[in-house]
C-alpha cells in the first residue's frame, strides 16, 4: 500500500478557491490538461436546511495510464483498451460548510476496485496565517493493489507507479484551478471576460 499527502498554500480566498475547484471539470481550457477525465456528471446535490452545508456527488471517468502486462492479463478484455490503458469509474463525494469555510472531497474507485483501490481525500481551508487571502490545500491518497499483496514486491511497484501519475494528475489540478482562480479574479474586479 502506498500512501501520500501533499499540501498547497492558494494565494487566494477560501471562497475563490473552492468556486474555482468545482469548475476545474468543466473550464474548456482544462481539456488539454486534465486530458486523464474522460467524463463528469453531477450524481446529486442537497442544501441542508438546517446547517446550510451542501452535500453533493458526482461521478467522474478517467482514463488510466498502460497498466503493467500482469494487471492487463487480470482485467475483463471489454475493459481494457488496445494501448493498455482502461476507464476507471469514480465517485466524488463532497461536504461544502460555506458558514465554516471548509470543504471536504473524498473520490474513491468503484470499478477496477478487483484490482487496486484508490481514495483521495482532500480539503480546502482557510490558511492559519492569513484566512482572509490564503487557502491551505491539502490532499492524501491511499492506493492498494489487491490481487498482488501476496506479491509484495510486485504490488509496491504497481502502487508506485499508479501513485507517480496520481501525483502528476494531482499537479494538473492545482494548476486548473490556480488558472480558474486568476479568471475570477479578473472577473469579479471587471479586468477580464469569464472564461469559466
Amino acid at each position: 500500500m502506498v500512501v501520500y499527502t501533499q499540501e498547497h498554500v492558494y494565494r487566494h480566498p477560501w471562497d475563490r478557491v473552492t468556486a474555482a475547484a468545482w469548475r476545474k471539470f468543466t473550464d474548456p481550457d482544462s481539456r488539454t490538461v486534465l486530458s486523464h477525465v474522460a467524463d463528469v456528471h453531477t450524481l446529486h446535490r442537497r442544501l441542508d436546511p438546517d446547517t446550510g452545508r451542501l452535500h453533493a456527488a458526482r461521478s467522474i471517468t478517467v482514463r488510466t495510464p498502460r497498466l503493467p502486462f500482469i494487471l492487463r492479463r487480470l482485467l475483463p478484455s471489454a475493459t481494457a483498451s488496445p494501448n493498455g490503458s482502461a476507464f476507471c469509474h469514480c465517485v466524488e463525494s463532497s461536504l461544502v460548510d460555506a458558514k465554516h469555510r471548509a470543504m471536504d472531497v473524498v473520490v474513491r474507485n468503484v470499478s477496477l476496485r478487483g484490482l487496486i483501490e484508490v481514495e483521495e481525500r482532500a480539503s480546502y481551508r482557510p490558511h492559519p496565517y492569513c484566512p482572509d487571502e490564503w487557502t491551505q490545500f491539502r490532499q492524501e491518497t491511499t492506493i492498494r493493489c489487491r490481487p498482488l499483496a501476496a506479491l509484495a514486491a510486485v504490488a509496491e511497484k504497481v502502487e508506485t507507479r499508479c501513485a507517480e501519475k496520481f501525483l502528476q494528475n494531482s499537479a494538473k489540478g492545482r494548476e486548473v484551478v490556480e488558472r480558474i482562480c486568476w479568471y475570477l479574479e479578473a472577473e469579479s474586479t471587471g479586468a477580464a471576460p469569464s472564461a469559466v
